[in-house]
């Protein structure tokens, strides 16, 4: 079996409140792009679990959500079944595109199939939040509004296909450190939310990541890149998630094109679509 795992971009993160046990609550607005990897699974005749990758940066062993998905999969359930799973990577890690976690819930939805285990969405989303907080989007895909830590997702209608041109820094951004220096006065509460007004808008220069707070102090070329988008026609430009990918959106493919021309040699760089719930689900090809 072969299954395309799809990456993600923030259209806008804010930090609502800091919760008691550390963590932060979050509403943001998740759009899937149709820059993916690709997973092959295959039954093993001994059911063991066995993972392999072709990017050297990401450790292919028992830590890796792929390997913990398969293995909570199968704990849950008593299957005794294995599986050969090799994933070729696309979708850069530690640029805040959400790999891994796409990597994770793509895993559960084949190996629900490969597995033959019959698991409906409901249960598949309850053991995707085990595995991560925004693990459970890439079970819908599309254009979605996320609250809580993200996991509490809502559905939203699809804008239309539009351009983006992704920079690719030379260096992965840990998200836990971007948040731990965002302070508790920095909020966005509900009436204050950016995200809300452009649901009722369709305005893109509403839409901000909070965490550019933290990331343009510890990272300044990476306004730069905003700068750049934004110069250069971008009707929205941010970090995506807590980096370090920087995006252009443009209505214009013409214009994105243009722009991803003039990003040779200054950064690593690639153009990709939004990709729409209809064509998320049409192109995992895991049969959910």
């Amino acid at each position: 079996m072969k299954v395309r795992s799809f990456a993600k971009i923030n259209l806008g993160l804010e930090i609502v409140r800091k919760r008691p046990d550390g963590y932060h609550d979050i509403r943001t607005l998740f759009q899937s792009i149709d820059l993916a990897d690709t997973i092959e699974l295959e039954h093993t005749a001994d059911g063991s679990i066995r993972l392999e990758g072709d990017e050297p940066s990401v450790a292919w062993d028992g830590t890796n959500l792929v390997f913990r998905a398969a293995l909570l999969l199968r704990e849950r359930t008593g299957s005794p079944a294995g599986a050969r799973i090799r994933v070729a990577k696309a979708v850069p890690p530690g640029k805040g595109l959400g790999g891994g976690s796409s990597n994770a819930a793509v895993t559960l939805l084949a190996l629900n199939k490969l597995w033959s285990l019959g698991l409906g969405t409901e249960a598949l989303a309850e053991l995707a939040l085990l595995l991560g907080s925004d693990v459970p989007y890439f079970l819908q895909g599309g254009l979605c509004l996320g609250e809580s830590r993200g996991e509490a997702l809502k559905r939203l209608p699809d804008l239309p296909p539009l351009a983006c041109v992704l920079a690719f820094p030379p260096y992965p951004i840990l998200t836990a450190g971007i948040y731990a220096g965002f302070g508790a006065s920095l909020t966005s509460p509900a009436k204050d939310s950016k995200i809300v007004r452009f649901l009722d808008t369709g305005d893109f220069g509403l839409l901000e990541n909070d965490l550019e707070l933290v990331i343009f102090q510890r990272y300044p070329e990476l306004e730069a890149f905003k700068r750049f988008f934004r110069d250069h026609g971008a009707a929205l430009s941010l970090v995506t998630g807590s980096g370090s990918a920087v995006f252009g959106l443009f209505t214009d493919r013409n214009q994105a094109r243009k722009t991803l021309d003039q990003l040779r040699g200054k950064s690593a760089a690639r153009l990709v679509e939004t990709l729409p719930r209809e064509g998320y689900w049409a192109q995992v090809g895991a049969g959910a």
